[in-house]
């Protein structure tokens, strides 16, 4: 096993030009009584795993090889996660790919980082809030892998994920429950060096800047159209801002009008201009043209959307009112669209019978999610499996994902986000945050 060990760190050379390091982690002991993902990136890395392998049961091998402690040390790396895996006695070289960020992502997300105190101070206390990664797609910079992102290579000649290479994943969320700097590692960049540019970019940004030269008077417009004989091209698109523009204030000395609230109508006003910089980077994304224009929200919909970004206590009970929820329902229903939007919404409150082909591939995905003798004994009723004598639940969406409910004071409450192994949603469900 040492030879396998050498070859792992043959080509840890290749990455310097990144200036990011290699790190190596012991093996973790097994993972008896407990999940693999206990964050929230954490669970967005299984996500990746999860809708990107083609078997579960090379998913539930995998799993069952972390657990027992069958992963050895791991060496994370730009681009790579590499470990040995015994299987049956057999050490098998397992790695994990993901593409790293080039320069100019890494330009965008150093550039949006600088632009607000709160993301460097999470960054300094090893943390990475979900807002830092929403600022950062909106820079049009994913830091967490999608589907089809990670690629599986392992010497057992497997082709897509085998159970090394999937137990290795699961081990590696482990990690990042304990260090998110290890997600940035594997994207291109040591913690020290990301740290150090931070605090340089930071300082001068802090310097006084010269006022730009004046620019010269132009013409008025229709003249320069008027007398031009080729018109010039059109102008290129607009720059993306750093962060969304802040809406005027209201407080002023002049009275609001009778049944006016001011603290909403900012409220309203801050919102629109979040949803504006969102509509603006997805339509500058590459590809925007090739794609489906979102569906419109309804009301009750978009008072969760409202309310899931924090309003003052009596902004979300009209909130409340107004989508004839009362402040529980709402607190539910905002639970279910941080977990998945719109998606997560309609799993909460819609009652739905999957038709015939839909009944089977759930019936496939629960037959495959565990051994006979490990399968728990669930009650199925109009698309949703209630485990017997557990407040746990499974419900199967409309996509085909399921989702975790728990029981709270009688009420069913969303557990998590959905995952493609029934599984893994039931662990969350649980309260244990994997099987």
């Amino acid at each position: 096993m040492s030879d396998m060990y050498e070859a792992m760190d043959g080509d840890s050379d290749m990455y310097d030009e990144h200036g990011a390091e290699e790190r190596t982690f012991a093996a973790l002991p097994p993972a008896h009584g407990r999940g693999f993902a206990q964050t929230w990136w954490g669970q967005a890395w299984l996500k990746a795993l999860e809708d990107t392998a083609l078997e579960l049961s090379q998913l539930k091998a995998g799993r069952r090889l972390a657990r027992a402690g069958a992963v050895g040390a791991v060496s994370v790396r730009p681009g790579r996660i590499t470990a040995v895996v015994v299987d049956r006695g057999v050490p098998h070289r397992s790695d994990v790919l993901l593409q790293p960020l080039g320069e100019e992502d890494w330009d965008r997300f150093l550039g949006m980082a600088v632009e607000r105190a709160g993301h460097i101070a999470a960054l300094l206390d090893r943390d990475m809030p979900p807002h830092l990664v929403e600022d950062a797609a909106a820079a049009g910079v994913e830091l967490l892998p999608g589907i089809g992102d990670l690629e599986a290579r392992c010497d057992c000649d497997a082709w897509d994920h085998c159970a090394h290479t999937a137990a290795l994943s699961y081990q590696l969320a482990r990690l990042l429950d304990q260090d998110p700097f290890v997600l940035l590692l594997l994207r291109g960049r040591a913690e020290g060096a990301l740290l150090d540019e931070l605090q340089m970019r930071s300082a001068a940004r802090a310097e006084p800047v010269a006022a730009p030269p004046q620019e010269a008077e132009g013409v008025d417009a229709a003249e320069a159209y008027a007398s031009a004989l080729v018109l010039p091209p059109l102008p290129g698109p607009p720059a993306l801002p750093a962060e969304p523009g802040l809406p005027p204030s209201l407080d002023t000395e002049t009275p609001a009008p009778t049944g006016t609230d001011p603290a909403a109508l900012e409220f309203l006003a801050a919102r629109a201009a979040v949803a504006a910089h969102g509509l603006l980077a997805e339509a500058l994304s590459d590809g925007h043209d090739r794609r489906a224009p979102r569906p419109e929200l309804a009301m009750r919909q978009d008072s969760v959307r409202l309310a899931a970004a924090g309003p003052q206590p009596h902004i979300a009970a009209r909130l409340a009112r107004g989508s004839d929820r009362d402040a529980e329902g709402l607190a539910l229903a905002v639970r279910a669209w941080e977990h998945g939007g719109a998606a997560a919404l309609a799993v909460l409150e819609e009652e739905w019978t999957p038709d015939a082909n839909a009944a089977a591939r759930a019936r496939a995905a629960l037959d495959a999610a565990w051994d006979a003798d490990e399968r728990p004994v669930l009650k199925a009723a109009r698309g949703r499996w209630t485990v017997s004598g557990a407040d746990a639940q499974l419900r199967l969406g409309r996509d085909g994902r399921w989702w975790p409910y728990r029981k709270e004071r009688g009420r069913w409450a969303p557990a998590g986000p959905a995952a493609s192994d029934p599984a893994s949603a039931l662990a969350t469900a649980l309260g244990s945050g994997e099987e």
